[in-house]
């Protein structure tokens, strides 16, 4: 698998959770999985993380220039075996994409590198990898690179999210060495620019996304970000295979980092981390209404063009709210101001804690996820488990996650927005505070949310069979 994320980056990230779960589960199952990641500052400067040198470097050819690449070899908390890519000139730097909301400059530089480095790593293991998994679009340039060289690698794609594309102008083209016949309208050319996903669905054996809702959204014209009409073409590739949640990360039942364990049948515990949770961000332990958490990246896409808008009249409201996470500087301020405007009542922490956001998992009474996009919807699968109901925008994998409380019915855990608007949202959360003062219908709810199992199994299953189908084809 290669990725420019996974473990042990410390960040609340999709492609982390999935790095660190879904090949532990194919490890269970008897296969032999590795994973290549950039070897990045936050990676060299954790204590506890291992990384013994191989002594292996090989030249990797940029354009007309030579950069080395070294190889370092570690293991994920799972046992999986992962290989950093140290190039300190590429990766010794304080973010993975940017800093402060700007990405590099130079990240196409940085990324195909990554990409090639990766495949010369591939190319020098023993046992040969049968497949390679790419995510995303900083490894996407992988599959264009094994057909241009004819190498015995079958290659899979999965796009967790394909507004980010890895676009750059043309010129960095120039940095692949691959023939001008690649930078035309069947390779990786779009409209004029280099595209890396873009080369990477063209090329890939098999195309996968994180959700059925969210492959139609993508094959939907205007709803994918441009990428509508090559994903088409390509239909007969992709497939959805909906994300698993860590439940060895992420369970309440037997999370060491809450100061008290809690599940089904026994949701006591549930109360005594809501309290610590508002007496460690000195909110206050009234009104009665409840407890709003996010833990989230903080862009358009999460929904904060929904959110925003609310939040004078959501904290004007009987609530608390806990929002955790960083990203564009604009909704930084604003929410810090807002923090200081209504201090008993709202608390952000910018920098991402693992505690932190495993007590606001646990303590809050309702998790919101006003998302425009959500492809997995990884963040709905932990909140249920931890009894947080979700007020969400039904979006990607959301509809396949959250089931709408019906009182008609008697039915749901949830409370699902689907309209794209402030008012809309705002009726929602209305919709969720009402019912959340009728205890008794709330201990239903909360009980029937942290019932549901989202295990990686059924996912790993759906990997393992399509993996299959690429060996035997190339046996055949």
């Amino acid at each position: 698998m290669i990725s420019a994320e996974g473990p042990p980056l410390a960040r609340a990230t999709a492609l982390v959770d999935v790095l660190e779960a879904l090949p532990r589960e194919l490890r269970t199952r008897k296969h032999e999985v590795g994973i290549a990641m950039p070897y990045y500052r936050e990676i060299r400067e954790n204590p506890d993380v291992t990384a013994k040198e191989t002594g292996i470097t090989v030249d990797v050819r940029m354009g007309a220039k030579n950069y080395v690449a070294e190889f370092l070899e570690g293991r994920t908390a799972g046992g999986v075996q992962t290989f950093f890519i140290r190039c300190d000139e590429f990766f010794d730097r304080a973010g993975i994409y940017g800093e402060h909301g700007v990405p590099y400059e130079d990240n196409a530089a940085r990324f195909i590198f990554f990409c090639k480095a990766a495949l010369e790593l591939a190319r020098r293991m023993t046992p040969t990898p049968q497949i390679l998994h790419l995510h995303d679009w900083a490894a996407a340039l992988v599959p264009a690179l094994v057909h241009h060289q004819q190498l015995p690698f079958a290659t899979v794609l999965t796009i967790h999210h394909l507004a980010e594309q890895g676009s750059f102008w043309g010129l960095d083209f120039d940095l692949t060495n691959l023939p001008e016949r690649y930078f035309k309208p069947r390779g990786v050319e779009f409209f004029g620019r280099l595209n890396l996903l873009k080369g990477g669905i063209v090329f890939a054996d098999k195309i996968t996304t994180v959700s059925e809702r969210y492959r139609r959204e993508m094959l939907t014209p205007g709803d994918a970000p441009g990428l509508d009409i090559v994903l088409r073409e390509h239909a007969q590739r992709l497939v959805a295979i909906l994300n698993g949640a860590d439940y060895e990360r992420w369970n309440p039942e037997a999370d060491s980092l809450l100061p008290i364990q809690f599940g089904p049948g026994r949701i006591e515990g549930k109360s005594v981390c809501r309290d610590l949770l508002l007496d460690a961000l000195a909110l206050a332990p009234a009104p009665s209404g409840p407890v709003l958490g996010m833990v989230t990246r903080l862009v358009p896409e999460k929904g904060f063009d929904l959110l925003m808008p609310l939040l004078d009249r959501l904290l004007s409201d009987d609530v608390r709210l806990i929002i955790l996470g960083e990203g564009d500087p604009g909704y930084e301020t604003a929410l810090a101001i807002a923090a200081r405007k209504y201090p008993t009542k709202f608390a952000y922490r910018r920098t991402y804690d693992e505690t932190l956001a495993h007590l606001i998992e646990a303590g809050a009474d309702v998790t919101l996820i006003p998302s425009q996009i959500e492809p997995s919807g990884l963040s709905a699968m932990f909140s249920l488990k931890y009894g947080a109901l979700p007020v969400a925008r039904a979006t990607g994998g959301i509809q396949e996650i959250i089931e709408d409380y019906d009182p008609t019915l008697d039915a749901g855990f949830g409370f699902l927005c689907y309209e794209k608007n402030p008012d809309a949202f705002w009726d929602t959360i209305k919709r969720a505070r009402e019912t959340f003062h009728d205890k008794w219908l709330w201990t239903t709810l909360v009980e029937r949310a942290m019932s549901r199992d989202f295990s990686w199994a059924e996912a790993a299953q759906g990997y393992e069979s399509l993996y299959a189908q690429l060996t035997l084809k190339a046996v055949a």
